[in-house]
């Protein structure tokens, strides 16, 4: 056994996946729902079975074992989802460094020097140079503990000490480049990216630092915040701060908090609101958005960005795509025009969560942000108002509470309830507008097909009994030929062949065919499944031998046309043959 197999027998699939993904049993097989992580859904399509160790969502296709899932869902390449599986269960890999391909080098060369950045930024913050930074903090009241909780450092501005540090390592020119930690110049010497600021590590969803956003310390310094550029290990788009630490208090609370900076999240953090999270140096995006919908399993986010103009924008613009991902969305606005660390620091940790367990839903919030806009003493302008609404109202599922929230708005705004009406039928009629119609995730073959192929996985006797009786020429003409191959070499190479061995005999159409038949709500035992494997094979016997029939037939007719009556005599004897054997099959 390799120990790609060796790793994929000792890992429970669904423990991975959950630490990702809500999964919820159902039924007595070993098969899990939940939201699926790669695509918008309201309602769970992604399916986990546990007995055979992959997943498949019914609503995007995506599927495979938990190496394509961590692949897909880390943005890796197959060797570092090996390494993450392995160190994640303390499984040593083996002494090959020739496993990894150059991508994957790369990534890991890159991961290693973020990884001493980060250790040299902190050690650095120790250090007589970074008093200045420490100052800093103790000013906005930053402890001890959470600036080791958030390993929080400091660049010196001299720019040449993370050169000099990284230059100690076998790291090529090239990695060293990529990993954007340092810079060129025109004479072709190199220097630090950072220089002179307060460091902020970033994280990926594993714990391991991809980046860091660097705060000035001086007012002449520009600009304020300076973040990583991006590289094979980080793409800002797809990346939350804190997510590595807040995810399993989002899984718990089913709930996050969205802010707007560094600062705010260790505040919020410190005041013992663990499922804290910003963007990291750019606007939300709907891949954050997407983190935030599978870690909360669908559940709420509350939005707390900072009061001033710009926060305001940004925080309607996160709502909008929080309310695309089908989640419940709630906006804190806090007294003051205070943003959280601010509003922390001067009323409590008790004060803060006390508004956040009262902040409401955001139609009122989006109603006020609506009365500024529009000029609320016209009737055109309070229609105005409600318009910029309708969209947001319209993304309720619950047509009793659509309905509700639109009356109470309107009433809100001063808008007559016959408009509301208007409005509410011209948005259904645009809803009926047709769709294009969505590709079915599995593609059809006969239901006699499916039901031998999930006779033969479910069970080592049934395909003892059934697949020596499978021909070359009747599997030829299955619609599924391609697994029933599979199934059949990886059995004559191993009567216990496992359900992954099969799987990767094939292409990737003929494996999300296989998945989607395995991933049916269907559990049979082994003594079901040979009888439905010997029902089957009669079936498909027949079928054969009544086609060979007509076959036959048409041969024999053109035989006696051309006076071949010797070919057609013999033709005839073998029609009577199939007959005789399709009498005693009872068919």
């Amino acid at each position: 056994m390799d120990f790609k197999e060796q790793l994929r027998s000792q890992v429970d699939i669904v423990q991975t996946i959950g630490e990702y993904v809500k999964l919820k049993r159902t039924g007595a097989s070993g098969r899990y729902v939940g939201l699926c992580p790669f695509h918008q859904e309201k309602t769970p399509s992604f399916s986990v079975n546990q007995d055979r160790q992959f997943f498949k969502c019914f609503g995007c296709g995506k599927g495979g074992d938990i190496f394509n899932f961590l692949m897909e869902i880390e943005a890796v390449t197959f060797f570092e989802a090996l390494k993450m599986l392995a160190e994640r269960n303390g499984i040593p890999l083996p002494r090959r460094s020739d496993h990894a391909d150059a991508e994957s080098k790369l990534r890991a060369a890159l991961l290693e020097m973020h990884r001493i950045a980060a250790e040299m930024f902190q050690s650095a913050l120790r250090s007589p140079q970074g008093a200045e930074a420490r100052a800093y903090l103790e000013k906005r009241g930053v402890s001890q503990e959470m600036i080791e909780t958030f390993g929080l450092g400091y660049a010196e501005p001299k720019g040449q000490a993370l050169v000099r540090r990284l230059a100690q390592e076998p790291f090529s020119p090239e990695e060293l480049e990529a990993s954007r930690l340092i810079a060129r110049r025109d004479d072709g010497s190199h220097y630090d990216f950072f220089r002179g600021r307060l460091m902020f590590p970033i994280h990926n969803e594993s714990g391991k630092v991809i980046a860091f956003g660097g705060r000035a310390l001086r007012d002449q310094d520009n600009p304020k915040y300076l973040n990583s550029p991006e590289t094979p290990v980080y793409r800002k788009s797809s990346v939350l701060y804190n997510v590595h630490r807040a995810r399993e208090a989002m899984r718990r609370s089913n709930r996050a908090i969205l802010v707007e900076g560094y600062m705010d999240v260790i505040g919020v953090f410190a005041a013992g609101i663990k499922e804290v999270v910003a963007p990291c140096g750019t606007s939300f995006t709907p891949a954050q958005c997407r983190i935030l919908h599978r870690l909360t399993d669908g559940h709420t986010v509350v939005v707390n960005f900072d009061p001033d103009n710009a926060g305001a924008n940004a925080a309607e613009k996160a709502v909008q795509l929080l309310l695309d991902e089908s989640l419940h969305v709630r906006v804190l606005a806090l007294d003051g025009e205070l943003d959280p660390d601010e509003f922390i620091k001067q009323r409590g940790a008790a004060a803060y969560v006390k508004s956040l367990e009262a902040a409401p839903t955001y139609f009122h919030w989006l109603a006020d942000r609506a009365r500024a806009k529009f000029d609320m003493r016209t009737s055109d302008g309070r229609v105005d108002a409600f318009k910029f609404l309708l969209p947001s109202v319209q993304k309720i599922g619950d047509k009793l509470e659509r309905a509700a929230i639109a009356n109470d708005l309107a009433g809100y705004l001063g808008v007559e309830q016959g408009m509301v009406l208007d409005q509410f039928k011209k948005a259904a009629a645009e809803r009926r507008a047709p769709t294009p119609a969505a590709a079915d995730p599995g593609p059809g073959i006969p239901a006699l097909e499916r039901m031998l192929i999930q006779a033969l996985i479910s069970s080592e006797a049934a395909r003892i009994q059934t697949l020596p009786h499978l021909a070359d020429e009747v599997i030829g003409n299955f619609a599924a030929r391609e697994i029933f191959l599979a199934l059949r070499n990886a059995h004559q190479s191993d009567p216990k062949a496992t359900f992954s061995a099969i799987e990767a005999r094939l292409s990737s159409s003929a494996r999300d065919l296989l998945h989607h038949i395995a991933s049916a709500d269907e559990s049979i035992d082994d003594v079901q499944a040979q009888e439905q494997a010997r029902a089957c094979l009669r079936r498909i016997e027949s079928d054969f031998r009544k086609r060979r029939i007509d076959d036959l037939r048409a041969r024999g007719k053109t035989a006696e046309r051309e006076g071949r009556m010797e070919e057609a005599l013999g033709i005839i004897a073998e029609i009577e043959r199939l007959r005789r054997e399709l009498g005693r099959a009872g068919t």
